[in-house]
């Protein structure tokens, strides 16, 4: 159910793009302030370097002379990494000088296979002092004097100072993006929910349609939601011109044969006995079966309609008080919840139904009828799950049926009672009615000795978030 909401779907992937741009972004970033850094220190040892070199002389005594001032105290603090080294080179026999910073130590010199130089003549290579520093060497080598004495300059920094910088910048970047990441979901969330906000607007007016409040969808609606409304306002319209259609051509028919009906029965009492019984029970049998036939016709045509909703409640007081004065030696009960539950049915239907069950609970009961309405379970099938469901029983105090006479009481004109008028159609209507509504009617025996007749009933259709 969470992925078929458009609003889930819109929020995950927009989350999911959001979190890999902002990954990507992040490691992007990253890389290029790290190379950035990276080569801010190579020019910063490069500039070091050339200091060094223009504070060395060669001095009267052939001896290396200068003392460079940097400008940093890490070359006079011991085993800080940061080292500035002069060794003369060939014949030149002179005592080397280094930063005070260094001590007695050294840092081995690579070949120049394994670093060679650039075309500056320079090369930048790591190694690691004797204090366990990993430092990045610039090197290169000056001619001092006419007479071609040259010397090996060296100047070391402590990658730390890299490495602890890129880490802070990465730390405070990636914090900087979880922030505007969840800004930014927080964002998007509102902007969907803000841009889908006419999909419930629409929704809410198919509900007032749906509940018999308004006849078409209204409303202002943007573009994109204006050419759904105006089909969905066609579809009704169409709906509507097919039940009157049909209820029209239910009259029509049932008035074409009201009056041929009617004289088969009147021709009936003229004819000898034995005739005239056999032609009267076909012209009810026939009476009967079009009757029925044109009840599913017009319950199948408006079945789906949107606009079919009954308010169970006043429908059943207004069968109970019906019965009480038709039955003024019975008792009705009436157990109704007083929220207001609506079936998905034609209030004709409803009426002919549940007042069968009436009729049929008050010819044989004792002292008393109770009527009860209560939420149901669904039937089975993915149609039935969409709807809510109602459950209406009907339950009497008199001798009520054994499982067979049951089955035999659900034929069409059947009667187990001769002794009670009717015509033996009363529950095999009903549950013609019901099927043809995908619905349920059972009987069994009830708590009070009788016969209890629940019906299983759509109500509205349930709303799909």
């Amino acid at each position: 159910m969470y992925f078929r909401s458009v609003t889930a779907r819109v929020l995950l992937l927009a989350t999911a793009w959001s979190g890999l741009a902002l990954v990507v972004i992040a490691v992007v970033i990253s890389a290029l302030y790290t190379k950035s850094a990276e080569r801010a220190f190579t020019d910063l040892l490069r500039a070091q370097l050339y200091n060094v070199i223009n504070s060395i002389t060669i001095g009267d005594d052939n001896s290396l002379q200068g003392n460079p001032q940097l400008g940093d105290l890490r070359f006079s603090q011991p085993e800080t990494g940061w080292y500035w080294i002069v060794e003369p080179l060939g014949t030149f026999a002179a005592t080397p000088l280094s930063s005070s910073s260094l001590g007695v130590s050294n840092i081995a010199v690579p070949s120049i296979l394994a670093a060679p130089f650039n075309n500056r003549y320079e090369r930048f290579y790591s190694a690691s002092d004797a204090f366990g520093n990993d430092v990045l060497v610039a090197e290169t080598e000056v001619v001092l004097d006419s007479e071609g004495r040259a010397a090996r300059f060296r100047v070391s920094g402590n990658l730390s100072v890299v490495v602890d910088d890129v880490s802070s910048f990465t730390r405070n970047l990636y914090i900087a993006l979880v922030v505007f990441g969840v800004l930014s979901l927080f964002v998007n969330g509102l902007a969907i929910l803000f841009g889908l906000r006419p999909l419930d607007e629409a929704r809410r007016a198919l509900e007032r349609v749906r509940r018999g409040e308004a006849e078409r969808l209204e409303g202002q609606f943007p573009r994109e939601v204006q050419s759904l409304t105006v089909e969905m306002n066609a579809l009704i319209e169409s709906n509507r011109r097919i039940v009157e259609r049909a209820r029209m051509q239910v009259g029509n028919l049932a008035h074409s044969l009201k009056t041929p009906i009617a004289v088969l029965l009147n021709e009936s009492r003229l004819l000898d006995k034995p005739h005239g019984e056999l032609v009267r029970s076909q012209a009810e049998a026939m009476q009967a079966q079009v009757q029925s036939y044109l009840n599913r016709a017009r319950i199948a045509a408006q079945r789906e309609s949107l606009l079919a909703r009954t308010e169970t409640e006043p429908v059943l007081e207004r069968l109970v008080r019906v019965m009480r004065r038709l039955n003024p030696d019975k008792t009705f009960v009436l157990s109704a919840p007083t929220s207001g539950l609506a079936l998905a049915m034609e209030q004709q239907d409803v009426e002919e139904t549940v007042g069968n069950l009436l009729e049929n609970a008050a010819r044989h009961a004792t002292q008393s009828v109770w009527i009860e309405v209560m939420p149901a379970v669904a039937p089975e099938g993915p149609e039935a799950i969409r709807r809510n469901w109602i459950e209406i029983v009907v339950e009497d105090d008199g001798a009520g049926l054994e499982p067979a006479e049951i089955k035999e009481a659900l034929k069409r004109g059947r009667r187990l009672d001769e002794s009670k008028p009717g015509t033996g159609l009363g529950l095999s209507i009903v549950g013609e009615i019901t099927r043809e509504y995908q619905g349920r009617l059972e009987l069994t025996r009830g708590g009070r000795g009788g016969l209890r007749a629940a019906l299983t009933l759509p109500g509205v259709t349930k709303e799909v978030a």
